[in-house]
C-alpha cells in the first residue's frame, strides 16, 4: 500500500465511533460514498474506539465487540482492505498528541458551541454529567482527520457542522505556525507553505434518512433502524410500521413524506420512481403497502450481498480475520500520522527527534 507521498491519488478520511451495527442510514449518508471513492482516492477509514470511551468508559468489552462489528459491516459493505486502510484509533498515538496541540489553539467556548456536541449531550441526556473528555473528543475528531491530511471527508449531514470546526483548526494552525496568512484562500494554504489542507465535507445522496418511525432521523438509540444485517423478513416488518397518515389508495398522497424518501433513496430505476410518485400523488389506486413492498425489495437486493459477505466474518474465525486486517494496516496508518505529527512539531519548533511505531502480532 502506497503512502500519500508516493501516491498520486488525493486522500480521504472518515470513520465511525463503535456504538453497534451500522444501518441503511449510514449507507446512504456516507458508507456508499466511501465504497465508491476507493477507486480514485487514497482512503483511510477510522474506527474511533478511543472516542467510544467518552460516554462508555465502564463498558470496555462492549466497545471492543462493537469495534469488530463495525469493521465487519465495512468489509461486508464493500470496503476493500487491499485498496483502503482501516485505522484503529487507539493504535495511532499521533492522534492523541495532535488533540493536545489543537486544544491549545481553539477556544473552549468554540468547542462547546459545536452543534454536534450539543446534540449528543441532549440526545444522550447527559445534562451537566459528562466526563472532562467528552468535550475534548470534539477536538479529537479534528485530530482524527487532520492527522491524515485529507482533502475530502465523506460524512452524513449531521457531521457537516463538525467538519467546519476541523477546517477552522486547520486554518488556525497554518496561520499560527506556518507562512500562511489569515487572508489566504483555503485552496492556497498548501502552496503557501501550510501543513494542513482545508478539507471539504462530502455529504451522501441522502443527508438525513428518517427512521422507520417516520419522524426522527434513523438512530440506533431510537430503535427506528434497518440494519445492514437485517433479513428480508425483518426489513418488511420494519417498513410495514412506517406511518404516512394516508387513509386510502384513492386519496392523493404527499410524495414529500418519509415513505417517498425511501423510494428515492433505494429504488434505482428512475422511471419506476417517477411512476410511483405520479400514481401516489394522484391517488391512482396505489396503497402504502404496495410502495413499502417495492422499497423492501430494493433494500433487500442492496443488503443481500452484504449479508453473504458478513456471514463469512461471523464467529471466532471472523474476529480473527478482522484483527489480522487491522494489525496489517497499523504500520501504514502510523507512518502517515507520525509524519504529520513530526511536521507539526517541526513547525512549532519541537522537532527534537522522530520515533518509529509498529504493532507486534498477538
Amino acid at each position: 500500500m502506497a503512502t500519500q507521498e508516493s501516491s498520486p491519488r488525493p486522500r480521504i478520511l472518515t470513520g465511525d465511533t463503535p456504538t453497534g451495527r451500522l444501518h441503511v442510514g449510514h449507507w446512504v449518508g456516507s458508507l456508499e460514498n466511501r465504497v465508491r471513492l476507493q477507486a480514485d482516492y487514497d482512503c483511510f477509514f477510522l474506527l474511533a474506539n478511543m472516542h467510544a470511551f467518552t460516554t462508555r468508559a465502564e463498558q470496555p468489552k462492549d466497545i471492543r465487540r462493537d469495534t469488530l462489528e463495525i469493521a465487519k459491516d465495512w468489509l461486508a459493505a464493500g470496503i476493500d482492505p487491499e485498496r483502503s486502510t482501516l485505522v484503529l484509533q487507539t493504535e495511532i498515538p499521533a492522534i492523541a498528541e495532535l488533540t493536545w496541540f489543537f486544544s491549545m489553539i481553539v477556544p473552549f467556548n468554540r468547542v462547546m458551541r459545536n452543534p454536534t456536541l450539543k446534540t449528543e449531550i441532549e440526545l444522550k441526556g447527559l445534562g451537566e454529567h459528562y466526563s472532562f473528555g467528552f468535550p475534548l473528543y470534539a477536538v479529537g475528531q479534528c485530530a482524527d482527520i487532520l492527522a491524515f491530511r485529507p482533502e475530502l471527508i465523506p460524512v452524513g449531514e449531521d457531521q457537516v457542522a463538525h467538519i467546519e470546526m476541523c477546517r477552522e483548526i486547520a486554518r488556525r494552525f497554518n496561520w499560527t505556525y506556518t507562512p500562511v496568512k489569515p487572508e489566504s484562500k483555503d485552496e492556497d494554504h498548501l502552496k503557501e507553505g501550510g501543513l494542513f489542507p482545508i478539507p471539504d465535507a462530502l455529504v451522501g445522496r441522502v443527508g438525513r434518512l428518517v427512521g422507520t418511525d417516520g419522524k426522527n432521523k434513523m438512530s440506533k438509540s431510537l430503535g427506528n433502524v434497518i440494519y445492514l444485517t437485517d433479513s428480508s423478513k425483518e426489513i418488511k416488518k420494519k417498513l410495514g410500521a412506517l406511518y404516512t397518515g394516508r387513509q386510502s389508495m384513492t386519496e392523493p398522497g404527499d410524495t414529500g413524506n418519509a415513505l417517498f424518501t425511501y423510494v428515492r433513496a433505494f429504488i434505482k430505476d428512475e422511471q419506476k420512481v417517477k411512476d410511483l410518485e405520479d400514481r401516489y400523488s394522484r391517488g391512482d389506486n396505489i396503497g402504502d403497502g404496495h410502495v413499502k413492498a417495492d422499497i423492501a425489495t430494493a433494500i433487500d437486493e442492496l443488503l443481500g450481498p452484504m449479508r453473504e459477505r458478513r456471514a463469512a466474518l461471523e464467529g471466532e474465525k471472523g474476529d480473527a480475520r478482522v484483527l489480522e486486517i487491522l494489525r496489517a494496516h497499523v504500520d501504514k496508518a502510523n507512518a502517515v500520522a507520525e509524519k504529520t505529527l513530526y511536521l507539526a512539531k517541526e513547525a512549532m519548533g519541537l522537532d527534537f527527534g522522530r520515533r518509529v511505531l509498529g504493532m507486534e502480532p498477538k
